[in-house]
C-alpha cells in the first residue's frame, strides 16, 4: 500500500535536479561546519520544548511508517487466504469482524497509515514555527546589531551584500530548517529502519534494489555535474544581459542623443541570443535527467516485482510480503535519490548562517556613556568646537591625520578646502562620530565629544551633504524628517527659506506630492534645495555644509547663500567647499592636505600670504 497522504510514489522517480544543481553551482560550503551548526542550534535554546515534541514527533512518524507495510503484509496475507478459502468452498468473500476475520486487521492498519500521517504533519507544523522563530531572533539580532556598527564597516561592504545576509541567507536557514534538515532527519531514521526489514524479508532482493539504486545515483551525479558547467554559463550569461539592460536603461537618454538605439538594440539581441542558448542547453540536461532516471527506477521496480513474483510462486515469499517489500523499496528510493540534494541545501545553509554570525561578529563602535555618566552640553548651546592634537586613521598604522588642532569660536564660519582626498569629509565625521578618534580630543563647548552619547552630539548639528538622500514619502514628510512635530506653517515657512517653495506647489499635490524612486520626477538641484530646507526646519545650533549649493545653478546658489548668511548668523558653520568663491566672506579658512591643516586664516590673510590656498584660489580665477 502506498502512503499517499504525504508522498506519491512517483516522487522517487521526480528527482529534483535542478534544485539539486542550482546549489551546487553556487559551490557554498562553510568554513567551519561544525562551529557554525553548534552555534546554530545555540539560538534554539528557548524552543527546546518545541524541539523535544519535534524529535518525539519525528521518532513516532519513523515508527508509523516502518510498522505500516509490515503489518499491510499481514493484513494483504490474511485477506489472500481469506480470498482462497472462499474461492475453494464456493462462498461469496465478506469482510469478518470476528477474532479470525479481517476486518480489524484492515482497521488497524488504517489506523497506522492515520497515526504515520499526523505525526508528519505535526513534526511539519512544528518545525515551521522553529525556524521562523529562529529567522525572528537572528532578524533582530542583526537589527539591533547594524545599528551598533560603526561607518568603517559599511565603508568596506557593498551594501548588496549587506542586504543579502539580512535577508536571503535568514530566508535560506529557515527554508532549510523546515525542509531539508527535517527530511534529511527523517530520511535516516526511514531507511534505516526500512533496509533493515528489506533484508530481513530477502537479502537477495535487497540486493538487486541496491545495485540499482547505486547505478540512479551515478547517473545522478554525472548529470548534475554535466549541469554545473552549463549552469555557470547560463547564470554568467543572464548576468552579462542584465547588467547591459541596466546599463542601457539608466542611459537611454545618452542612446537616444547620440543616435545608438540600434546599436544598443544589436547588443541585446546578441546578449539575449548568447542567453538563449545557454538556458536551452541547461535546460535540456535538467529536464531529460527526470526521464532517464524514471526509467531506471521502473526498471528497478520491474526487476525486483519480476523476482518477488517467482519467489511468491516458489512458495519462499508470500504476496503480502512481496507488496510490502514494495513499499520498502518505495521509502528507501526517494532519500536516496534526494541525498545529494539535501546535503548540499544543509551546507548551503551553514554558509549562509556563517555569514549570518560573520556580521553578528563585526567590531562594533564603542560604546555610549550611561545616561548617568553622559556629560551634557549646557542650554542654550554655544557652539564653540575644538579639535586638540587629533589623530585618525581609517587603517590601524596608517595615520591619516597625525596632529589637527583648531578652535571654532561660537557663531563664526569655517571653511574647510583642499583637494580631493585632503581629509575634509573626515574631518566632519570626527566631529560627527561617526568615526573614533585614534587620539588627541575634540570638545563642544568645552565638553568631550566622547563623553557624550551620540544622539545628544548630533541633535546639536544639522547636515547638508552633497548626496542628497529622500525616502517614499510625501514632500512635507521628508522636510520634517528632523522636526517631526513641524506644523505646515513652519514646513512652508523653511521651503521658502530655503528658495523651494516655489517649485514645490508646481508639483501635482504640492507639499502632499509624494515622493518615490529616490525622487526620479525632481531634478538634482531641486533635491538639494528639499534637503537644504530640512535643515532650515531643524533649526539647529551648528551647521555643516558639504558642497551644499553644487548641484543648484548660480543664481539660485545666490539666493541661497542670502537665506544661508540669515540661518548661520550667531551659529556655528563648518562649510566644505571647492568653489572657493562661495567662502570668501568666511571667518576662518582651514586649507587640508593628506589629512593635515596647512594654513588657516581669513581669505585676506592667506592671500597675502601667498601660500597654497593663494595658489589654489589664483588657478580658479587665473
Amino acid at each position: 500500500m502506498s502512503n499517499d497522504n504525504y508522498e506519491s510514489i512517483d516522487g522517487m522517480d521526480e528527482v529534483d535536479i535542478t534544485t539539486a544543481s542550482s546549489d551546487e553551482t553556487e559551490l557554498e560550503a562553510p568554513k567551519n561546519a561544525m562551529a557554525t551548526a553548534r552555534r546554530l542550534f545555540a539560538q534554539l535554546k528557548a524552543q527546546r520544548i518545541r524541539l523535544s515534541v519535534v524529535a518525539v514527533s519525528i521518532l513516532l512518524f519513523t515508527f508509523f511508517h516502518i510498522a505500516a507495510p509490515m503489518y499491510s503484509a499481514v493484513v494483504v496475507d490474511a485477506i489472500w487466504n481469506a480470498v482462497q478459502a472462499a474461492w475453494k468452498t464456493g462462498t461469496p468473500y465478506a469482510i469478518e469482524w470476528g477474532s479470525l476475520g479481517t476486518g480489524w486487521p484492515i482497521l488497524i492498519l488504517a489506523v497506522l497509515y492515520l497515526g504515520e500521517a499526523s505525526f508528519y504533519y505535526l513534526q511539519s507544523y512544528l518545525m515551521a514555527s522553529v525556524a521562523e522563530n529562529l529567522n525572528l531572533t537572528l532578524r533582530k539580532q542583526i537589527s539591533a546589531k547594524i545599528h551598533r556598527l560603526p561607518l568603517r564597516f559599511f565603508d568596506r561592504n557593498k551594501p548588496g551584500e549587506v542586504l543579502s545576509k539580512v535577508t536571503n541567507d535568514l530566508d535560506r536557514i529557515s527554508e532549510v530548517m523546515q525542509t531539508g534538515l527535517l527530511r534529511l532527519i527523517t530520511a535516516i531514521t526511514t531507511v534505516t529502519g526500512s533496509l533493515v526489514i528489506m533484508v530481513y524479508y530477502s537479502w537477495l532482493l535487497t540486493v538487486v534494489f541496491l545495485a540499482f539504486m547505486a547505478l540512479s545515483l551515478w547517473v545522478t551525479k554525472l548529470v548534475a555535474h554535466m549541469n554545473l558547467e552549463v549552469a555557470s554559463l547560463r547564470q554568467e550569461t543572464v548576468g552579462e544581459l542584465t547588467g547591459l539592460a541596466e546599463e542601457y536603461y539608466k542611459g537611454r537618454n545618452i542612446i537616444k542623443a547620440y543616435n545608438r538605439e540600434a546599436d544598443s538594440i544589436e547588443a541585446i539581441e546578441a546578449a539575449a541570443e548568447r542567453t538563449r542558448r545557454a538556458a536551452q542547453k541547461a535546460d535540456f540536461i535538467t529536464m531529460s535527467v527526470n526521464p532517464l532516471i524514471r526509467m531506471i527506477s521502473r526498471f528497478s521496480q520491474m526487476v525486483v516485482m519480476l523476482i518477488a513474483g517467482w519467489m511468491v510462486i516458489g512458495g519462499r515469499m508470500t504476496v503480502g510480503v512481496a507488496q510490502a517489500f514494495f513499499q520498502y523499496v518505495i521509502q528507501v528510493s526517494e532519500p536516496m535519490t534526494e541525498a545529494s540534494y539535501m546535503i548540499n541545501s544543509l551546507q548551503s545553509a551553514l554558509a549562509s548562517a556563517e555569514r549570518t554570525f560573520e556580521l553578528l561578529d563585526e567590531e562594533e563602535e564603542r560604546p555610549d556613556p550611561g545616561e548617568d555618566a553622559a556629560a551634557q552640553v549646557s542650554e542654550p548651546v554655544r557652539g564653540r568646537v575644538e579639535f586638540s592634537h587629533v589623530r585618525f586613521g581609517y587603517e590601524p598604522g596608517k595615520p591619516l591625520m597625525k596632529d589637527v588642532s583648531f578652535v571654532a569660536e561660537p557663531g563664526r564660519k569655517i571653511a574647510i578646502v583642499g583637494s580631493t582626498g585632503a581629509g575634509k569629509t573626515t574631518l566632519i565625521n570626527l566631529l560627527m562620530r561617526f568615526y573614533e578618534i585614534d587620539g588627541g580630543s575634540i570638545t563642544l563647548d568645552g565638553i568631550s565629544t566622547a563623553a557624550m552619547t551620540r544622539g545628544d552630539l548630533r541633535r546639536e548639528f544639522g547636515m547638508v551633504l552633497q548626496d542628497t538622500w529622500l525616502f517614499s514619502g510625501t514632500v512635507a514628510e521628508n522636510l520634517a524628517y528632523g522636526r517631526p512635530d513641524a506644523t505646515r506653517d513652519q514646513i512652508v515657512a523653511a521651503a521658502k527659506a530655503a528658495r523651494a517653495d516655489f517649485f514645490i506647489r508646481t508639483l501635482p499635490h504640492g507639499y502632499d506630492t509624494v515622493l518615490d524612486n529616490e525622487a526620479g520626477n525632481l531634478s538634482v538641484g531641486q533635491r538639494q534645495l528639499l534637503t537644504i530646507a530640512r535643515v532650515f526646519l531643524a533649526d539647529p545650533p551648528i551647521l555643516i555644509l558639504d558642497e551644499a549649493t553644487s548641484s543648484v545653478d548660480t543664481r539660485t546658489e545666490a539666493e541661497i547663500g542670502k537665506a544661508m548668511s540669515r540661518l548661520m548668523a550667531g551659529r556655528t558653520s563648518f562649510v566644505i567647499a571647492h568653489r572657493l568663491s562661495t567662502i570668501r566672506d568666511a571667518d576662518m579658512i582651514l586649507y587640508m592636505e593628506h589629512g593635515d591643516i596647512l594654513e588657516s586664516g581669513n581669505h585676506e590673510e592667506l592671500l597675502a600670504r601667498g601660500g597654497r590656498y593663494a595658489a589654489l584660489y589664483n588657478s580658479q580665477f587665473a
